[in-house]
């Protein structure tokens, strides 16, 4: 099984009382609390990608986090992840650092940053059924008035009707999904699991 998951910021305790004001009276309790929800969710050997800024701790602590997280990791570079490129910092939990990537999970594309990407690599790819082929995956926004910008633009391109190559007109698919943490509560979610949830939240 394959999850994601965007801006957890472990060790970030400034994150409860500003911008994500995510109410834990400390950073060690939202810590606990964050590995709980990941550990519950990710076995062994599964796979989780995370889309940035996994931790704003020093090298031992960031170690020390890497080997209880539960998962075979993978990280896409965020503008906070400084252990990415420190010596001090076991990057060998890593599968793979890459600031951008390109994945298939159950025959769709998603594309994988930690900036969302307005006009991403296959946007237009649709199958049979007309159901998307490519998803954008990102993070850094957080939950913020950039955020909104950003379902401000999906819903405009959305309704926008461009000619395709058999000459048919057909509103512009965007499909970027949001992976921030505070979505999921915390959990580490599938790309079927992101798509449920970024619908729920739009309608709710």
């Amino acid at each position: 099984m394959r999850y994601y998951i965007a801006d957890p910021h472990f060790f970030h305790g400034a994150l409860n009382t500003k911008m994500d004001h995510r109410g834990f009276e400390t950073a060690e309790a939202m810590n606990a609390y964050m590995l709980q929800k990941w550990n519950a969710k990710v076995r062994k050997n599964d796979d989780v990608v995370i889309l940035g800024d996994l931790s704003w701790g020093k090298a031992e602590e960031t170690n020390a986090l890497l080997e209880k997280l539960n998962g075979n990791l993978y990280l896409i570079e965020g503008n906070h992840d400084r252990f990415s490129s420190n010596a001090g910092y076991n990057a060998k939990r890593f599968v793979w650092i890459k600031p951008y990537a390109e994945m298939h999970d159950s025959r769709r594309k998603v594309i994988l940053s930690h900036y969302p990407i307005m006009c991403y690599n296959g946007q237009y790819h649709l199958d049979d059924k007309g159901n998307p082929k490519t998803y954008m995956l990102y993070g850094h926004v957080h939950d913020t008035a950039d955020q909104r910008l950003l379902e401000q633009f999906q819903q405009i391109t959305q309704k926008t009707f461009r000619s395709h190559m058999d000459g048919q007109e057909r509103p512009i698919p965007c499909n970027m999904i949001n992976c921030f943490c505070m979505y999921s509560d915390y959990t580490p979610l599938t790309l079927d699991e992101w798509i449920i949830c970024n619908q729920k939240r739009k309608n709710g």
